[in-house]
């Protein structure tokens, strides 16, 4: 994690933390400003968990579009080849190219290579630094076949095609299960719905017709069970929100990181609905 989102985070942490002991201390014990309390509470969570959520999927939207552009800085590297380059100058001349996020990467195994380190090292330390599963089993079977005398160019077009072919496949999942996403958010806001209808008219409706009022006498206490039954909905409109959001990310784009935009939208519309329209 960046020196600097640490500090913000840190920054944000202490905020959060100063609103919530304000609300705890003072706002929760005022009856007249019982929905604010509440209503600073689930704003305060959300301000702690959106930096998170948008630092962790914008490392995964980083992972892939390295992923997206290596079978084409592959292509470049295997035309340069073909040419008549050296395996050193082909990097440094494709590293001159834009590939986004792999640029970096790119222009740094140029370096090390014009600095004299074995290409092997350069590429293994490259699989490791990107963090790509794909890549790092890419590079991986490269290096193998370079330690065998393979000659690297073939090597590196070989595993092209299947890196194209694999980009290919992700793409082809990501447009058909788009219909899952849909159906994914549709059950989520249905369940919503249901909620807040139980909420707004069952429980009352409940009340009236029995002629009593929604509490019950414990062991010596009295549980007001119209907040007790607000709590639990609350609560599970949010669980049901977070893996809502994590099985569409799964389903529409294969990671768990990328329903994390998912989980927090359908958390925080859900909780919102609930304490302001129930």
């Amino acid at each position: 994690m960046e020196k600097k989102f640490a500090f913000l985070l840190a920054i944000n942490t202490l905020f959060v933390s100063l609103l919530l002991y304000v609300n705890f201390t003072i706002l929760s014990k005022l009856p007249e400003l019982k929905l604010v309390s509440m209503l600073l509470t689930f704003l305060s969570i959300s301000i702690l968990v959106l930096p998170l959520i948008i630092y962790y999927y914008k490392e995964y939207t980083k992972l892939k579009h390295i992923e997206e552009y290596f079978p084409i800085f592959l292509r470049d590297f295997v035309e340069a080849v073909r040419g008549g380059l050296t395996v050193p100058l082909a990097f440094k001349s494709v590293s001159k190219n834009d590939y986004k996020e792999l640029t970096p990467h790119i222009k740094k195994i140029a370096a090390r290579l014009e600095w004299g380190m074995p290409i092997d090292d350069v590429l293994l330390s490259f699989g490791r630094e990107v963090n790509s599963k794909m890549i790092s089993r890419i590079v991986a079977s490269v290096v193998e076949a370079h330690k065998f005398g393979g000659n690297i160019a073939d090597t590196f077009q070989s595993l092209s095609n299947v890196a194209f072919e694999i980009d290919r496949l992700r793409k082809e999942r990501i447009t058909f299960l788009q219909a899952q996403i849909v159906t994914g958010y549709v059950i989520f806001f249905v369940f919503l719905g249901v909620i807040i209808g139980i909420e707004r008219f069952l429980l009352p409706a409940l009340s009236q017709a029995s002629n009593v009022s929604l509490t019950t006498i414990g062991t010596g206490t009295q549980t007001d069970l119209g907040s007790f039954f607000k709590t639990l909905f609350r609560d599970l409109i949010i669980l049901q929100g977070i893996l809502s959001g994590l099985a569409v990310g799964k389903l529409g784009e294969g990671s768990l990181f990328a329903g994390l935009k998912h989980s927090f939208f359908m958390s925080f519309i859900g909780g919102l609905l609930l304490l302001l329209v129930a």
